[in-house]
């Protein structure tokens, strides 16, 4: 018999064996789950995105089937992961983990969610206890958990692959563990995620930069529930899908390397992960934002403006340059909000950077483009260092600004977002602060209180079944 790859078995024991019960984990995964949310319920307000939602089919409607919060959709699991996924990174707006390979592991809520809130329904309906949302937060702590370890020493990007990949093998393990399967069944499902189809990193980049990376996410998340539920049926597995000489996934798709590994799996990338709080902002530029709109006070109160600016350099790291360093023709949302140099330049402009500003109407004033022609990035060895360390994972950002005049101001420094674990203290009552504005754009008043009274409690929070939860949040 083959022995299957140990990447895949150590990920199975993971989910079925490892207890999650540190409280600041469960914390965390609750702060995660409200933003999460959030994020979605903001991304209604965008046609771009409502339009890819509800069921295949017009007015399907599944019994004990799956509810898409902020909507009055009620769908199967698979496409309910894919609806509630692709709300959440619209806007580029929920949680981030950075390190060789970044992503956003909170991405995996589409498929944890919509599988969670479908068996609590159907074992309510047949009479059984139903699911809580204690077992939703550890979900989504394994889920992190799977994601991040694997980012820390893989770049799937440096091969051309997007790091979606992690979200549906992730959302795989956990929806196959929530679905009862057992430990071969759950390999199964593991080994088919890898076996798949894996999606290409072009939609993120110059020149086809485009939507795809605003529903890759929720499709990735979708794709893991399909693989878990043909795993329940029995369907066969594949145990060496990465090793397997020729054919497997590291020779076809990794250059030959295996995968190599800093740690094991524990709750490390959810106690770590970083919060989007101020700016819906690719990540590598949370900093750059903040400075700039430091910057931008710094100028008022000078009595400048933009206007003024004859120069801009941004002193960062390496993986900013790779991803978001841009010149040229931005033509969509989806570029400007992957363009280091807009990002910097509506708010030295503006003094804020929202979902709005990537909209075609904002950047069609002229005074961006021409602030973006006079920012440069330059790469600090240092920063880099300090983005890789593990002791530190900072995302360090500086700028200095030098005026028509020649005057330079002082450099404005930011090595830590506001979202990263340093700044907890600081970013949480924020990231609750940007939950009830979300909650606000969806829901009267007395709804809004009622998702709040559950959402910020810790203990009422992890006892309610979940479609009771879900259920506040149906409009």
């Amino acid at each position: 018999m083959t022995h299957a790859d140990s990447v895949m078995t150590d990920i199975v024991d993971y989910v079925k064996d490892y207890p999650i019960d540190r409280d600041v984990a469960l914390e965390t995964a609750r702060n995660c789950l409200i933003d999460t949310l959030g994020c979605g319920l903001e991304a209604l307000e965008y046609p771009a995105c409502t339009k890819l939602l509800g069921p295949m089919v017009l007015g399907t409607t599944v019994p004990n089937g799956t509810r898409v919060p902020g909507t009055q959709f009620q769908l199967d699991p698979v496409q309910g992961a894919f609806n509630i996924g692709a709300i959440i990174r619209w806007l580029d707006f929920n949680d981030t983990w950075l390190a060789a390979e970044w992503g956003h592991p909170s991405d995996n809520l589409g498929g944890i969610l919509a599988t969670a809130d479908w068996l609590s329904r159907t074992a309510v309906a047949e009479g059984r206890p139903p699911l809580t949302m204690r077992e939703v937060l550890i979900a989504m702590v394994k889920a992190h958990e799977i994601q991040g370890v694997i980012a820390l020493e893989n770049s799937f990007n440096r091969v051309g692959l997007d790091h979606v990949v992690l979200v549906k093998v992730a959302t795989t393990a956990v929806v196959a563990d929530m679905l009862g399967l057992s430990r071969e069944e759950t390999l199964n499902a593991v080994s088919l995620a890898w076996v798949d189809g894996q999606s290409l990193r072009t939609y993120r980049h110059y020149p086809n930069a485009g939507s795809r990376k605003s529903w890759a996410a929720g499709d990735a998340t979708a794709r893991g529930v399909r693989l878990a539920l043909m795993a329940k049926t029995g369907e066969m597995g594949y145990p060496t899908a990465l090793s397997a000489p020729t054919w497997g996934f590291y020779d076809v798709l990794f250059n030959g390397q295996p995968f190599s590994f800093q740690r094991g799996y524990g709750s490390y990338v959810m106690e770590n992960v970083l919060f989007k709080i101020s700016f819906p902002a690719e990540f590598h530029a949370q900093t750059a934002v903040e400075a700039a709109v430091t910057l931008h006070r710094r100028l008022a109160e000078m009595g400048r403006s933009a206007a003024d600016i004859k120069r801009i350099s941004i002193r960062t790291h390496e993986a900013c340059i790779r991803i978001i360093d841009k010149q040229g023709p931005l033509n969509n949302p989806a570029d400007r909000d992957h363009c280091v140099q807009y990002m910097v330049a509506v708010p030295l402009i503006f003094g804020h950077l929202t979902a709005r500003d990537y909209e075609d109407s904002a950047a069609a004033d002229p005074r961006i483009d021409a602030l973006r022609e006079k920012i440069v990035c330059v790469e600090d060895a240092g920063f880099t260092a300090d983005y890789h360390d593990p002791a530190k994972r900072s995302i360090p950002n500086a700028l200095t600004i030098e005026l028509n005049d020649g005057t330079r101001l002082d450099e404005a420094v930011v090595e830590y977002p506001i979202g990263h674990k340093r700044r907890r203290e600081e970013g949480i009552p924020l990231l609750e602060d940007k939950f009830r504005t979300n909650l606000a754009r969806r829901f009267p008043a007395r709804q809004q209180r009622a998702i709040l009274d559950v959402s910020l409690d810790q203990e009422r929070l992890e006892s309610m079944a979940v479609h009771e939860y879900v259920d506040l949040y149906v409009i």
